[in-house]
């Protein structure tokens, strides 16, 4: 697994959280605690282990509460620095502001629990030669009505299922990337990562699917919030093993 000395990371944390509130009135999310830690101090720790040596983190709302929090990565034994939106950019407009990324780096959101073996997902990447990697896991949802299927010019039923479950392939929120997508991103512009699927979709990029069945959690709602907080000490050993940082 061919894989440069140090890898590069951009944490997306400049999001309002509207969907944590009252959480997030005061507090921006990336350190909101779980447990008695950050969210995102959780992510930086993995970042570490996984070879990360420099993250950039894409801040706006309440971005100086973030930036006193994690200061320049010393205490984690990496380097942080911060990338500024003064206006909202979505997920993937942010990274045209990062004037100096690498040619393949990880990108991800700042509110995620997950036990993904970052190291193992970039190899990985790298080692494609793809254009774009989206960790990917495995949810079902359930319909809580009977859906009907019907056709032709009578709506004729054809077909009756009594609340279904689907079965989807997510994204877990966390992506690597070739600089060269930065082609499909606008300049000043809310880009948002179902835009540039699309995109590269559209324009027959080479993108791909790491799936992973180990543990997530996307921290966007309240029951969100409290279930991470239910579970983490059971996963503290997996999230955060002796080797990583403390600081």
């Amino acid at each position: 697994m061919s894989i440069s000395p140090e890898i590069r990371a951009v944490i997306l944390a400049g999001g309002r959280g509207t969907r944590l509130r009252p959480f997030t009135t005061t507090i921006p999310k990336p350190i909101v605690p779980v447990g008695d830690t950050a969210i995102m101090e959780i992510v930086v720790r993995q970042l570490v282990r996984a070879g990360v040596g420099r993250i950039t983190v894409a801040v706006s709302h309440l971005a100086q509460l973030i930036m006193a929090y994690f200061g320049d990565g010393d205490k984690w034994g990496t380097r942080i620095d911060y990338s500024i939106e003064d206006k909202p950019l979505s997920t993937i407009g942010p990274l045209r502001l990062i004037r100096d990324l690498p040619e393949q780096f990880l990108v991800m959101n700042g509110d995620v629990l997950t036990d993904l073996d970052f190291r193992r997902f970039y190899g990985q990447h790298v080692d494609s030669g793809a254009a774009g990697t989206v960790a990917t896991y495995e949810r079902d949802v359930r319909i809580d009505f009977g859906v009907l299927s019907y056709e032709g010019p009578d709506n004729r039923v054809v077909a009756f299922t009594e609340k279904p479950t689907e079965h989807f392939s997510v994204s877990m929120g966390v992506y690597a990337f070739s600089r060269r997508i930065l082609e499909l991103v606008p300049e000043d512009e809310a880009f948002g990562f179902d835009h540039l699927m699309l995109a590269m979709i559209r324009e027959g990029w080479d993108v791909r699917a790491y799936p992973f069945s180990g543990y997530w959690l996307d921290i966007g709602r309240p029951e969100d919030y409290d279930r991470a907080n239910e579970e983490f000490e059971q996963l503290q050993a997996r999230l955060l093993p002796a080797d990583a940082g403390s600081g």
